[in-house]
């Protein structure tokens, strides 16, 4: 049988490496467009914040590992450009210019996302950045480097804005984030939002809400991102808006798309079309609290997903349950997590939402060092049901909301949460994890 896969990162190598493990005599070719596999794309931000760090250092596992050792035909530098369902083959351009066609009779799609970049003049001129892949973090890395980048203007404020912006800031380059909207963080409890806001503020980096860039200019060696209301000069543009999931060449195969034009899957993570599957960031997922479809990219995702479509092609049919968006992301002396829905999603999706916010202490009040910990949690009136959290602190955060995370994949009702026994020792946390005392304030309002 031959196992065919667009896509060399996460998903991708690991529906190949498992496959072969599954199955040794399984002929699986992965077509990957770059000359990067199985790399570490959450670690760039850090890696560009040490200006000593080679930024191979992220590559998990090189392409000769792949062939040599595991006997996986791992194609770099092949661009699939179009699949056929009728004659089960993908066909596309290798680096050199030559054609190529493959038949599979299984295929994973596992393509990934890519940057979101505004389609607005100046958007190719050097400087104008965007970080996703490995090699886009080479190019900014170098061009930090070899241009004394002194200031950066950031345009967007998500997770990968946020630890860029420290990234830089540790560099001692100066820092300017704009974005559309009014709100520094729309999707998080104001009382934490301002919290964070503070944090980023405190560093010297300057925040400018409400102008949507319209353009970048090279004026006088340097650039300038403008807006109708505000213009701003600096040696780098780096976009931040966020990723969109490279579902075209599924889309023109004829699959079905799902929310914010993900290729649909069911839960074997098949496709709309006979023995064609996507994985990762490219592909939609079962969110386990509505029970919806959504799209959350998530690096664990990825990875489990690529692993489940191997266990199935190899006779091992393995469904995967859904996903929670369970996020963290450090931002200066910050942590911030968030897991389920916030009030607004929990409306959307039929809920009789009410929440809580309440500060508690990271350790026992005995115990040196503690720090506060702010913790917003959602659950439904109706049912009791927990619905989400959100959480904000300098320490204790990041592992604290995985005990969530676990709640909502059982449905674990906030009385039954509230009756979880957490683990208890004052260096880490009070008697009455921070958890805990956000549960017992909602069951008064349940």
């Amino acid at each position: 049988m031959n196992f065919l896969i667009i896509g060399g990162d996460a998903a991708g190598m690991s529906a190949a490496s498992r496959a072969k493990r599954n199955l040794p005599e399984l002929n699986v070719t992965v077509l990957e467009k770059s000359h990067d596999v199985s790399y570490s794309a959450c670690g760039m931000p850090y890696n560009i914040a040490d200006a000593e760090r080679n930024m191979d250092d992220l590559v998990a596992r090189p392409a000769s590992v792949f062939r040599e050792k595991q006997g996986i035909n791992l194609l770099t530098g092949h661009l699939a450009e179009s699949i056929s369902p009728l004659d089960q083959t993908v066909s596309g351009v290798s680096g050199q210019g030559q054609p190529f066609s493959f038949p599979y009779d299984r295929l994973l799609i596992a393509t990934g996302g890519a940057p979101i970049v505004p389609d607005i003049p100046g958007k190719s001129l050097p400087g104008v950045m965007a970080l996703k892949s490995l090699d886009h973090g080479r190019k900014l890395k170098a061009y930090i480097a070899n241009q004394n980048v002194k200031r950066v203007v950031i345009v967007g404020m998500g997770f990968i804005a946020l630890e860029m912006c420290e990234a830089l800031r540790t560099r001692a380059i100066q820092v300017d984030i704009i974005k559309p909207g009014p709100v520094f963080l729309p999707w998080m409890d104001a009382a934490l939002a301002d919290i964070v806001q503070k944090e980023v503020v405190s560093h010297g980096v300057e925040l400018h809400f409400g102008h949507d860039v319209e353009q970048v200019d090279s004026c006088a060696g340097r650039l300038r991102a403008s807006s109708p209301s505000l213009s701003l000069d600096a040696d780098m543009v780096l976009f931040a808006i966020g990723i969109k999931p490279n579902s075209e060449i599924a889309a023109k195969a004829g699959a079905a798309l799902g929310p914010q034009q993900a290729i649909a899957v069911d839960k074997l993570l098949q496709t709309s079309i006979p023995n064609i599957y996507a994985a990762g960031d490219c592909a939609d997922a079962f969110h386990v609290v509505t029970g919806q479809k959504t799209w959350i990219p998530l690096a664990l995702r990825a990875n489990r997903g690529g692993w489940a479509v191997a266990d199935t092609i190899t006779g091992k049919p393995a469904e995967l349950p859904g996903v929670c968006g369970t996020a963290v992301v450090k931002v200066f002396d910050c942590e911030i997590a968030r897991t389920g829905l916030n009030e607004k999603e929990s409306k959307h999706a039929g809920f009789l939402p009410v929440s809580e916010t309440i500060k508690a202490r990271s350790r026992a009040h005995s115990h040196p060092g503690a720090s506060d910990i702010w913790v917003h949690m959602v659950a439904d009136q109706k049912s009791g049901r927990l619905l989400g959290v959100q959480m904000v602190g300098r320490e204790g955060v990041a592992h604290r909301i995985n005990a969530v995370a676990v709640a909502l994949h059982n449905k674990m009702t906030i009385e039954q949460f509230a009756q979880s026994d957490l683990a208890y020792a004052p260096p880490f946390g009070p008697v009455w994890d921070p958890l805990l005392t956000a549960a017992n304030q909602m069951l008064k309002k349940i």
